[in-house]
This record gives structure tokens, sequence and C-alpha cells, in this order.
């Protein structure tokens, strides 16, 4: 009985793996909650809270496909002139500058352009999302988050334990 088990599971552990690489996966960043949400197959995996374009450099709306990943990135734009800024765990939307990685996320959009995510929600949209993964980006950022929505956390910070 327990090869049986055994076998199930050294069967079923392969397939699982198969199917989850085979995902339709999407994310989608509402500027209007500040929120970015991970969707697999049509369904919420997780989401966290971003920070995205100040007044004056929007984050720019509309679809997109990441097209570089790189967990350690250096800024060759910002700041100005030379560049230098940090922007760990970075997924490239555009290639005039454009990218969700990590950064400050304080209770208004504050970034240059780019959406930046939270400590431990970068680490895994980074780990979780592919090259080609379609991002959308909508809405109408706020001048300021509401209280209420200053810690939407839909995920438990002990998850990066799993990595």
């Amino acid at each position: 009985m327990k090869n049986l088990v055994k076998l199930i599971w050294l069967v079923s552990v392969p397939f699982l793996t198969l199917s989850q690489l085979h995902a339709n996966k999407s994310i989608v960043v509402d500027l209007n909650e500040q929120i970015a949400y991970a969707y697999e197959n049509d369904r919420v995996v997780f989401s966290g809270r971003v920070s995205t374009g100040t007044q004056g450099r929007r984050t720019p709306t509309g679809t997109f496909y990441i097209l570089e990943r790189k967990e350690k990135h250096e800024s060759t734009l910002w700041p100005k002139p030379d560049g230098g800024a940090k922007m760990d765990y970075m997924l490239r939307l555009t290639w005039d500058g454009i990218a969700m990685h990590l950064g400050h996320i304080p209770d208004h959009p504050a970034s240059h352009g780019c959406i930046r995510m939270q400590n431990g929600f970068a680490q895994k949209m980074w780990h979780w999302a592919r090259a080609g993964t379609e991002v959308t980006v909508s809405g109408t950022p706020p001048l300021k988050v509401s209280e209420g929505r200053m810690f939407p956390w839909r995920y438990y910070p002990g998850w990066l334990e799993d990595w």
C-alpha cells in the first residue's frame, strides 16, 4: 500500500508542476486602488499594494507584456542625470523605462511612472511572473490612498519561507 501511495505521489507531482507552468497568468494594476492583482486561470491568487506615477509622470495605462525580468537592476535613468537607483525584482513593461519593481510604498502615487511594489510582494510577483505575462494597467490614480485601503494585504508574509 505504501508503494502505491508513493507511486501516485511521484506521478502526480510532475503533473501538478506542469499544470502550474501552463496556467494562464496575468497581472492587473488598478491605479484607483493602488493595488496589483496576480491572476491564474481567471482567479486572483495574490495581490499587494503598489505606488504608481505622480501627477505629471503618470504610469501609462493599457495592456503590456513583461519584456524582461531582472532580480537585481540599477536604473540608467533615475536619479537624473546618471541613474543608479536600485530597482530590484524588476519586471520591464516598456523599453523606454516603465517597469514593476521593489520600491517605497507611501500612501499616494510617488514614482516617476514605474509601478513600485512593496517588500515581500515584489519578490513573490517576480518569482511568479514570466516574460510574456500580460499586464493590464487601468484607472485614474488618487491623490492619496484612503486609510481603509492602506493595508489590504492579501497574502501572508510567511510565503517567502517556501522559496
